[in-house]
C-alpha cells in the first residue's frame, strides 16, 4: 500500500494552514475557520493521494481520465483552502434557511474559480465543493461538532432551499439526472449524504476494527460507496451498463474480504481493468468518499462517537 497521507501546503505557499494544526485533534468544539478549511483541504488531498483506486486519479497515474493527474489534483485541493475558510466563518453567524443557501453558494461559486484558476480551466472538484462545503457549514452549526448525522442533516437542510443566484447551466450531472432519473450530488446532499453516514462511514470504521491499515479502511470504504451509489459521473461517461458493471463489481470484492484480501485484490485489479477499457471513472463516489474522511477527521477532531442513522 502507500502513504496514508497527502502532503499540505505550509502558510508560505498560500495555504494559510498553521504548522501547529495536526489531525485529529483533540477538541471536544468545533475546530475554529482555519481548522476547519484545513480538514477539508486534507480530505480532498487524502482522497486524490489513495492507491489504487479504480478508474480514478491516483499515485500512479491518471486512471480513467486524459485532462487531469494528481499534481493537479493537489493544486486544485490546495486553492480551495480559502473557499473553505470562508464558508466555516460565514456559517458561525447562520442557521439553515434561505439566506444562507444563498451565501454558502456565492463563497462556493468563488471557490470554482480558484479551482479552475488553479487547473487551468479543468473541472477538478467541482462537485467537491458542493459536498464538502455544505459538510463544514454543517460542522459549524452542529451542536455536536463530531456527530456526522446531525452534520449531514444541517447539510441536508441548507441544501433543500433554492438559491436564486444559481447560474442556469447545464451540468454532465443534470444531463444524466435527466437521463436515468438518478438523484446526484444534489439529491445527496438533500437528502442528508446517506452514502457517508450510512455505508462510506460505517465501511471505513469496520475495516480498520478488522485491523486493516488506513488505505485499506479508505479503499474499502470506497468500494461500498460505489457498490451502492447511483453515480452520474458513471451514468455521463457509460450509462446504466458502465454503472451497474462498476456496482457488481464493487460488490464482488467486498464479499470477497474486501481489498486487504487477496481474492479481494485478485477482483479489484479485474474491476480496474475493465474499468480502464471502458473509461468508467467514478467521481461521485470519490467525493463522498472525501466527505467520509472529512466526518472522519471532525470524529477524531471531537472525541464524540459515531453514530449512524437507523
Amino acid at each position: 500500500m502507500y502513504a496514508q497521507h497527502a502532503p499540505l501546503p505550509s502558510p508560505s505557499q498560500g495555504g494559510g494552514i498553521s504548522r501547529a494544526v495536526k489531525s485529529p485533534l483533540a477538541l471536544k468544539t468545533a475546530p475554529q475557520p482555519p481548522k476547519m478549511a484545513y480538514l477539508a483541504v486534507r480530505a480532498l488531498a487524502d482522497e486524490a493521494c489513495l492507491t489504487p483506486k479504480p478508474g480514478l486519479v491516483d499515485r500512479r497515474g491518471p486512471g480513467a481520465h486524459t485532462d487531469m493527474n494528481l499534481k493537479m489534483m493537489l493544486r486544485s485541493a490546495h486553492s480551495l483552502f480559502h473557499c473553505f475558510r470562508e464558508i466555516a466563518e460565514a456559517a458561525a453567524a447562520m442557521r439553515p434557511s434561505r439566506g444562507a443557501r444563498e451565501k454558502l453558494a456565492a463563497i462556493g461559486r468563488r471557490g470554482e474559480e480558484a479551482m479552475l484558476g488553479a487547473t487551468g480551466g479543468t473541472n477538478t472538484h467541482k462537485g467537491a465543493i458542493w459536498t464538502l462545503g455544505l459538510l463544514t457549514a454543517g460542522a459549524v452549526m452542529a451542536s455536536e461538532p463530531g456527530n456526522p448525522c446531525e452534520i449531514a442533516s444541517l447539510a441536508g437542510k441548507i441544501a433543500r432551499f433554492s438559491d436564486r443566484m444559481m447560474p442556469d447551466t447545464v451540468t454532465n450531472g443534470i444531463r444524466a439526472k435527466s437521463r436515468y432519473g438518478a438523484r446526484g450530488a444534489r439529491g445527496q446532499a438533500e437528502m442528508g449524504f446517506p452514502h457517508v453516514v450510512n455505508v462510506g462511514l460505517p465501511a471505513l470504521h469496520a475495516s480498520r476494527e478488522c485491523g486493516n491499515t488506513e488505505d485499506e479502511a479508505r479503499l474499502d470504504a470506497l468500494l461500498a460507496i460505489m457498490a451502492e451509489l447511483d453515480d452520474t459521473c458513471l451514468l455521463h461517461r457509460g450509462g446504466a451498463l458502465m454503472l451497474q458493471m462498476v456496482k457488481a463489481g464493487a460488490r464482488g470484492i467486498r464479499l470477497a474480504g474486501g481489498v486487504s484480501a487477496s481474492e479481494g485484490q485478485r477482483r479489484l485489479h479485474r474491476l480496474e481493468a475493465k474499468m480502464l477499457k471502458t473509461n468508467a471513472s467514478p467521481g461521485g463516489s470519490a467525493d463522498l468518499l472525501a466527505a467520509t474522511i472529512f466526518l472522519d477527521s471532525l470524529f477524531g477532531a471531537t472525541g464524540n462517537p459515531i453514530q449512524t442513522r437507523r
